[in-house]
């Protein structure tokens, strides 16, 4: 009798263990996380801090201005050239938060590229990888197919930049302004002289902080 009580203890104990275990993954599968496909051009803002919707507003103020520029213009006349070839160097992130700038430098290049007012030449960390590649051509492709070495087009100008933060709040806290100042510069290799200097700072935001609910 007694072993049969135990017996039945332990089954009911089994299944209370079971009926507990199920519980708690209905549980958790029920606070799955959602996730919404959007428009990779609709807006969205939920930190106030630097994102995509402002790479593409800078980007496009810059191009607008770039393709404008006297510097652009007035190159095929006054080098005998149809485009200059240029390469982007780095912009410099001196804000208070951290930037990645290659996406804002990439997305310039591509769009450049597709207006065909500029040649590029690959940037300073992608050149070490085509040159190595060059190099290893040399030994093991077929003569007809290897790359030629000392075959690099050099750059006429380099573009570059920097991203700063000016950043304001009340003194409880509860709104900040930051406004985002982005410069870019076209300097000329063999001179060293700013030929184009474009000043974008309409990236401006408030950020109203919320009472969390207790």
């Amino acid at each position: 009798m007694m072993r049969k009580n135990v017996r039945n203890l332990l089954v009911f104990i089994f299944s209370a263990v079971l009926g507990l275990t199920l519980v708690a993954l209905a549980g958790c599968s029920s606070s799955s996380t959602d996730v919404d496909r959007v428009k990779d051009t609709k807006k969205t803002d939920y930190s106030g801090y630097w994102n995509d919707t402002d790479v593409r507003l800078v980007a496009k103020d810059i191009i607008k201005a770039f393709n404008g520029s006297k510097a652009i213009k007035k190159w095929p006349k006054k080098h005998g050239k149809e485009v200059p070839v240029v390469i982007i160097g780095s912009y410099k992130n001196v804000s208070d938060e951290h930037i990645d700038t290659r996406i804002l430098t990439d997305y310039l290049q591509a769009e450049l590229l597709e207006d065909e007012n500029v040649k590029f030449v690959a940037q300073k960390e992608d050149r070490a990888e085509v040159r190595e590649e060059r190099e290893d051509q040399q030994v093991n492709a077929r003569a007809e197919t290897r790359a030629r070495m000392y075959s690099e087009t050099g750059a006429d100008y380099m573009m570059q930049g920097s991203i700063r933060t000016i950043v304001e709040s009340t003194d409880n806290g509860k709104k900040t302004a930051r406004t985002y100042y982005v410069v870019t510069e076209l300097i000329d290799m063999e001179t060293n002289e700013i030929l184009w200097k474009n000043d974008n700072h309409e990236i401006k935001k408030i950020v109203t902080r919320k009472k969390s609910r207790r």
